[in-house]
């Protein structure tokens, strides 16, 4: 990742099309590391996980709807999905200058899926608040994020409901940062198998709830 680091860091000072179209043949060197290695940590979590395909992000931005012009990313990243429908939850890597981090969880959930994980929220809320609360996921990554859907509660949820803050969210992710030096370092990989596998409850958990309906029955 030296060199990669290296490489955004000149691209973040110029980052335009022709500085890119100069330098593309380093470019192709560093896209060809870092594809050996997100594919490496594919291979290593496929031991312990059914994933289905792994999706490394292109360099290119998509400008179009953008105010932010700026044709290349600054980092480079691989997202890990699973099989579905039986698994839900997408593990994700992001590499950057002050901006590495490991995440996962359920960033968009359609609106079924949010519905039936608000209820579950509702209904037994003991469970979710074990698993965020282990004494693993605190080591990695200290609490459950996501943006709130709605101000108090969301339409049919009562807002004095103890678990009202899982309850109004709208995304469910989990995501441990890196700093540069971590990123360098030698146990890297490792590092970021470990996160994704600290991962695994909150997905078993999320992947039952959203194959069952409120009775606990299959819906597959």
């Amino acid at each position: 990742m030296k060199r990669g680091f290296e490489f955004i860091k000149l691209l973040q000072e110029n980052n335009n099309r022709e500085w890119f179209k100069e330098h593309k043949p380093e470019y192709d060197l560093i896209k060809e590391e870092n594809t050996k290695f997100f594919n490496q940590i594919y291979s290593e979590l496929q031991k312990h996980d059914s994933l289905n395909k792994i999706h490394i992000s292109r360099i290119y931005r998509d400008i179009r709807f953008s105010k932010d012009k700026r044709p290349f990313k600054t980092n480079f990243g691989a997202g890990f999905s699973r099989v579905k429908p039986l698994l839900r939850g997408g593990y994700y890597l992001q590499v950057g200058l002050d901006s590495s981090f490991v995440g996962g969880g359920f960033w968009a959930p359609n609106k079924d899926d949010l519905f039936r994980i608000r209820k579950e929220f509702e209904m037994n809320p003991e469970e979710i608040q074990q698993i965020t609360s282990d004494k693993n996921f605190l080591k990695y990554f200290g609490k459950l994020e996501g943006e709130d859907g709605v101000k108090n509660a969301p339409k049919g949820f009562d807002k004095t409901h103890p678990a009202i803050d899982l309850i109004k969210k709208k995304q469910f992710v989990v995501r441990r940062r890196f700093t540069d030096q971590e990123v360098l370092d030698g146990d890297f990989q490792k590092e970021v198998l470990l996160t994704f596998l600290a991962m695994r409850p909150f997905f078993d958990y999320m992947s039952e709830v959203l194959t069952t309906d409120q009775n606990g029955e299959s819906i597959l």
